[in-house]
């Protein structure tokens, strides 16, 4: 049983605030040993359940978060970018099951920290007309290559959101949102124990189940609608882009993995007008 672990830092036990996420302050220093301690966790309980291979996916930001030496190391750890596969790079090496630790809501919802790839430039992404985020888009692209959404762990309005599209996935909630940056957490240390625990039991029930067949891949339409018609002036500027408003466009991609790379290139794009 091979096994990728996708980790961003936003779904956390102990994260609320933005500048958690930053780099370049101590309490980032101290948000980024939690989301450690939780990718860790997630390997160790993964290695518990029988798992062969597990790859880590650091997934937030810069994609250089994670501390290399704190680590199980069994694991092996995927760092930095640019990447084809972004938050979902590890694809290549074939995994059968992918675990979403310390991920987030979608934008514009109730959820701590909500935001879909890049809150400064998009207001809401939909795919073939579902709005979804970044657990919607990148479950999909591992869907594709074979491989089935197994465990989630985050806030309570990203895990009832994400539920929906995969439903048959284990949810772990570590910490109940009461607004964008309120809520109730877990301890750090709880939130290891609980996920090490749902980690090894959801491989040793991906064991015994059938293997996931992979998803065909299909013709999809994405529309975004961004954060200002600055944005949406310039993501136009892409030759294959639709507008449909001022602040809102469109475009059509051969599979989901097309989705993500375009999205990701958009994001990047971004930065020159910030």
């Amino acid at each position: 049983m091979k096994v990728l672990i996708s980790v961003d830092i936003e779904g956390v036990a102990g994260v609320f605030h933005p500048e958690q996420t930053r780099p370049g302050n101590v309490e980032y220093e101290q948000a980024r040993r939690w989301m450690t301690h939780e990718a860790n966790a997630a390997a160790q309980g993964a290695f518990d359940g029988g798992a062969s291979q597990v790859w880590i996916n650091d997934s937030h930001g810069g994609f250089r978060n994670l501390m290399p030496d704190l680590i199980d190391s069994r694991a092996r750890l995927v760092l930095g970018k640019p990447r084809t596969f972004g938050m979902m790079a590890g694809l290549e090496a074939s995994p059968d099951v992918v675990f979403m630790i310390g991920y987030h809501a979608r934008a514009q919802s109730r959820g701590i920290l909500a935001h879909t790839i890049n809150s400064a430039a998009f207001a809401r992404v939909t795919l073939d007309d579902e709005e979804v985020g970044e657990a919607g888009l990148y479950g999909r692209l591992a869907q594709e290559h074979g491989a089935r959404v197994a465990l989630l762990t985050g806030d309570d309005v990203f895990g009832a959101e994400t539920l929906l599209a995969f439903p048959d996935a284990r949810f772990l909630c570590v910490k109940t949102a009461h607004g964008y940056s309120s809520g109730i957490t877990e301890t750090p240390a709880a939130a290891c124990d609980a996920i090490r625990l749902a980690a090894r039991e959801t491989i040793e029930a991906a064991a015994s189940s059938a293997h996931a067949k992979r998803a065909p891949v299909t013709e999809h339409r994405c529309e975004l609608r961004a954060q200002s018609t600055a944005f949406a002036d310039l993501f136009c500027q892409w030759p294959t882009l639709e507008r449909i408003d001022a602040v809102t466009l469109a475009f059509d991609a051969s599979s989901a993995e097309h989705v993500v790379r375009i999205l990701n290139c958009l994001s990047a794009m971004s930065f020159m007008i910030r």
